[in-house]
């Protein structure tokens, strides 16, 4: 039998604590969000609440502890009260900053209100005349239904899902009934499993003018040929003309590939979302100013009443009973968490305004001219450096956050970019590159589309020397398709 040996390991682990966890969800949120997490900690907390803090001229708190029936006794483990009761320990938190007047105007920007996609699809469900039954079975097709406008789970995967989750026992074939009753819904396309599909819907509920039923057979039958642009195939293949296939193609156009498209398009994060600006920077005198918006949020406190049960329980000794003690145990608890909620609000505010402020300096030049060349090359270690945050911590402060300029509203993640040195020996940001390679391609002859090295060699001469892998990523990350997929009749 062999010998079993016993082995020694040193290993350096890094374990984030409970509270640490909640620090970093608290940073990630954005100003709508956090207000929202801030009404849900006061209803969760009842030691925690809205409003400035009481004058509080009582000694410090008595440690607090009994024994088993209810005895006051002296061991290591004590339940200290004074973090509670030290005016100095419990400062009136104001959810905000110091460079910030309560005086000043806060404005909420709308960019879009309106219902959601689904909300829309539900909708015109109920105004079809369904049993209870199909109606439950078109409601879980209608929330399979991505934003696209595209169902592409498929049936048989639906029809298990339905079984075992809300024990409807339906066939594939019958859900695919029901799923023709939501795509003849608005908008045209929806519901559909791919690309064809979707194109085909919304040509089926167009007149059947010549180019229509001709852009319908070049979809339905050579689709292959059509997303290759093999324009030459379709014409020999279909025996048409170069003006009929032109008419066809230009029908094909005017087809939304993605249905879902007019809900979740445009600056807002998700449908009907309002933008509200997280930090609003301004030149005044000569001098940027940084503000972190944060009016909206509460004045919190820890709770004057909770404070109060110590007091009464340190000047009635008779009734330190051990039920007594449980609920200080609960109290104490609270309070905890209360203080913890407190500091850690006024954390994240500070690692915001730090972050903000380190990403106004760096891009000092576009905060007072608004124009996109003026951006610097600049990623989260630039920042995390000049912080002394971990480029963890800044990633999350500027995740889904925005920043109100005189020019606009703007992402945090926009001010984001590599860089690469022209031939003047200048660092230029990728997003100068990129807007040039853009235009380079908008002002291409179509019938004739540049090719990456033809770009390659235009932003050279430009000053831009840069490898034809890198115009192929750049190309490809502002969503171009390579020349042949753009060419044009």
């Amino acid at each position: 039998m062999p010998r079993q040996s016993l082995q020694q390991q040193q290993k350096l682990q890094q374990k984030l604590s409970p509270q640490q966890i909640q620090l970093m969800r608290l940073l990630e949120l954005n100003e709508l969000e956090m207000e929202e997490r801030v009404k849900q900690e006061i209803v969760d907390n009842p030691a925690l609440e809205e409003g400035s803090e009481y004058p509080d001229n009582d000694p410090t708190l008595a440690d607090i502890n009994v024994d088993e029936e209810g005895k006051p006794t002296e061991t290591p483990e004590q339940l200290s009260l004074g973090d509670y009761s030290n005016e100095d320990e419990i400062p009136d938190y104001r959810l905000g900053t110091n460079n910030y007047s309560p005086d000043d105007k806060q404005e909420n920007i709308p960019i879009g209100a309106s219902s959601s996609f689904h909300d829309f699809l539900d909708e015109q469900l109920g105004m079809r005349p369904l049993n209870e039954t199909d109606r439950k079975i078109a409601e879980y097709i209608i929330g399979n239904i991505d934003d696209n406008g595209y169902l592409q789970r498929p049936l048989a995967a639906i029809s298990d899902d339905l079984i075992f989750q809300a024990g409807i026992d339906v066939s594939p074939e019958r859900i695919n009934d029901i799923l023709q009753v939501i795509q003849d819904f608005e908008p045209a396309g929806v519901g559909a499993s791919g690309l064809q599909e979707c194109l085909l819907l919304q040509l089926e509920r167009r007149n059947g003018t010549p180019s229509n039923m001709l852009a319908y057979r070049i979809i339905n039958e050579l689709f292959d040929a059509f997303s290759k642009k093999h324009y030459d195939k379709i014409i020999k293949q279909l025996d048409i003309t170069e003006d009929e296939l032109k008419a066809a193609l230009h029908e094909i156009s005017t087809l939304s590939p993605k249905p879902g498209s007019a809900w979740n398009g445009g600056a807002a994060d998700s449908p009907g979302e309002h933008i509200t600006p997280d930090f609003e920077v301004y030149e005044q005198d000569g001098e940027l100013v940084v503000n972190l918006l944060s009016g909206n949020l509460p004045e919190l406190t820890v709770s004057r009443r909770y404070k109060e049960m110590f007091d009464d329980y340190n000047a009635n000794k008779n009734n330190r009973t051990r039920e007594r003690r449980n609920a200080l145990l609960f109290v104490k608890q609270k309070l905890e968490a209360a203080q913890w909620f407190v500091s850690a609000v006024k954390q994240r505010q500070k690692t915001l305004l730090d972050t903000m402020l380190v990403i106004a300096d760096l891009q000092h030049d576009f905060f007072f001219s608004g124009n996109e060349r003026d951006l610097r090359p600049m990623v989260l270690r630039d920042v995390a450096e000049r912080t002394g945050y971990d480029i963890s911590t800044i990633s999350r402060a500027t995740s889904s956050k925005y920043v109100q300029t005189p020019f606009g509203i703007y992402s945090l993640k926009y001010f984001f970019s590599e860089g690469i040195q022209n031939e003047a020996g200048d660092e230029v940001s990728t997003r100068e590159i990129k807007n040039i390679l853009q235009s380079c391609i908008d002002e291409e002859n179509k019938s004739n589309p540049l090719s990456d090295d033809k770009l390659c060699e235009m932003l050279k001469e430009k000053g831009y020397p840069i490898a034809r892998r890198t115009i192929a990523k750049y190309r490809e990350q502002l969503g171009i398709p390579v020349a042949r997929l753009r060419k044009k009749l």
